[in-house]
């Protein structure tokens, strides 16, 4: 990842220069038919700024929600549950959640845990997603 060549507020995927970053994507469930949205893991081997949303954008599905790396790209209304395109647009921000983060600690070296629900207006448009 590296600034974005026009826009140096973004940062994108280049071919050269730039910081290695890797993430790892696993779907675990996709909605519509066929799928246009899916709930998605990452799991992050580096820490690099955006890095999640720069790499769900560059393969062509950026974060419900994200402003910066969204893209002009919307679901089919037609392929999804009924109120599923409009719960879609709706969301106030991006659908982006930490369940679960682990780093060691700076000075003791312990390992450090933490886990966090999805926040409920997450959880709603999941509900909604489902419904089909």
């Amino acid at each position: 990842l590296d600034r974005h060549r026009f826009d140096r507020q973004r940062q994108a995927v280049v071919t050269t220069g730039g910081r290695h970053a890797v993430t790892r994507l696993e779907v675990l469930e996709g909605f519509g038919t066929p799928p246009q949205v899916a709930l998605a893991a990452f799991r992050l081997e580096t820490g690099r700024t955006h890095q999640i949303r720069v790499h769900a954008a560059h393969i062509g599905h950026a974060l419900v929600g994200d402003p910066v790396y969204g893209g002009a790209r919307r679901p089919s209304a037609a392929a999804l549950p009924p109120g599923a395109a409009a719960a879609l647009a709706a969301f106030p921000r991006q659908a982006l959640h930490a369940a679960h983060l682990g780093f060691r600690h700076p000075l003791t070296g312990a390992e450090m845990d933490f886990e966090s629900p999805l926040p409920d207006d997450m959880a709603a448009l999941l509900v909604t997603l489902r419904q089909g």
